[in-house]
């Protein structure tokens, strides 16, 4: 997410349990499944049915993964990642997605403290001290077979990575974890403004799709899709995002704001990526584009939402697929919270199935059940949607 451009929302927790009954009569039932988490981002669903998940932290080099079971009990898979607290809130960033294939994990770190706040409103500049070494980065996590079953956790030793090239930990029953860096981006891009010359954006890495050796890596401050090799860590620009109109000027903000890319997801030989904006914010001006692998041509895939976050294509019996849309927030300006609703078709109305989500941000849907898990970062929870 830029956290230059996103308005922090801090709303009062739902209550633990809410029916919500959207225009069809559909009922949509949510439920907290767990709790107490470090600034939750995304999740992904393991092959034997645990979520990962991958949390922010709590300030420098406290990101952490972890494992939670289908009862909803957390144990920590990796913990000591990088992250740091990023300007100009001092909010926590760091893992932000992840990916899986086979037995090897790979893990986004977004931004942390790569930049620190400018001397004037709106600007940044280098940090020369930050948390970490490897934030704006990509982390390849080898794990052993049972590590999923019985690990008590690991904790990565930034030192030997930076030393070595990678590190080797042992676990107290056993398991190892080998990690390596995938690629390591440039904290910062240069960016001069008048009224501050040594003026930086920063780089804040926030999505991950997986295309056999390909990555697909979404950077939410650069606005802009890399292409990384995931064996030989080369990587090249697939994709960047020019800025849009503000609707909402003279009145209210600059003439052009970001489009802040912020999810990415593999369909076919496309992606589709959803987007916020940048300040002011103006509602029902975001959307989900499809991007074309073969090419990068792209086109609006679903439009008029107000701060998408993230899409989940999900196949339905007929063979056709359906759009779950998560936005963080229906209004950021007014601290309205987020919304979950279902798209029969990219151009049909949609259905909401929740209204009430406290600064949402991904989606992961557990194929067995159906249910689907979303993140909360500043609730620091997972919360349950059943839709029957």
């Amino acid at each position: 997410m830029n956290r230059r451009y996103v308005l922090l929302i801090t709303i009062t927790a739902v209550t633990s349990m809410l029916t919500c009954v959207n225009a069809s009569g559909q009922t949509a039932t949510t439920s907290v499944f767990a709790s107490g988490l470090r600034g939750p981002v995304k999740t992904i669903i393991t092959p034997k049915g645990n979520l990962l998940v991958a949390e922010a932290g709590t300030g420098p080099n406290t990101g952490r993964i972890s494992i939670i079971d289908s009862t909803g009990n957390r144990r920590t898979l990796i913990d000591g990642l990088p992250s740091g607290l990023a300007p100009p809130n001092l909010d926590p960033s760091g893992p932000s997605a992840l990916a899986l294939r086979g037995r090897t994990l790979f893990v986004v770190i977004g931004a942390g403290d790569g930049t620190l706040a400018g001397p004037v409103p709106a600007t940044e500049m280098i940090n020369p001290n930050p948390s970490s070494r490897f934030l704006s980065a990509v982390l390849k996590f080898r794990l052993s077979p049972q590590v999923e079953d019985t690990t008590q956790g690991f904790t990565l030793n930034q030192t030997a990575l930076f030393t070595n090239g990678f590190s080797k930990t042992v676990d107290a029953d056993g398991n190892e974890l080998t990690v390596e860096v995938v690629t390591n981006f440039r904290n910062y891009t240069y960016e001069p403004r008048p009224n501050f010359a040594n003026n930086v954006r920063a780089s804040n890495p926030f999505g991950i799709a997986i295309n056999g050796r390909t990555l697909y890596i979404v950077d939410a401050s650069q606005n802009k899709i890399w292409e990384v090799d995931s064996d030989t860590g080369e990587r090249r620009s697939f994709i960047v995002f020019g800025p849009k109109p503000n609707p909402l000027f003279p009145t209210l903000g600059p003439p052009f704001i970001d489009v802040v890319p912020d999810g990415v997801r593999l369909i076919g030989k496309s992606l589709l990526v959803p987007f916020l904006t940048g300040f002011p914010f103006p509602p029902a001006t975001t959307e989900i584009r499809k991007i074309r692998l073969v090419n990068g041509a792209n086109e609006p895939f679903i439009a008029g939402l107000s701060s998408a976050i993230d899409v989940l294509p999900v196949e339905d019996q007929f063979g056709q697929n359906r759009f779950f849309v998560l936005e963080f927030s229906t209004n950021m300006l007014g601290g309205a919270p987020g919304r979950l609703s279902l798209y029969d078709q990219p151009s049909g109305v949609p259905v909401v199935l929740v209204n009430n989500l406290v600064s949402p941000t991904s989606l992961t849907r557990d194929e067995t059940t159906g249910d689907l898990f979303v993140t909360e970062i500043f609730a620091g929870r997972i919360t349950r949607v059943h839709v029957p």
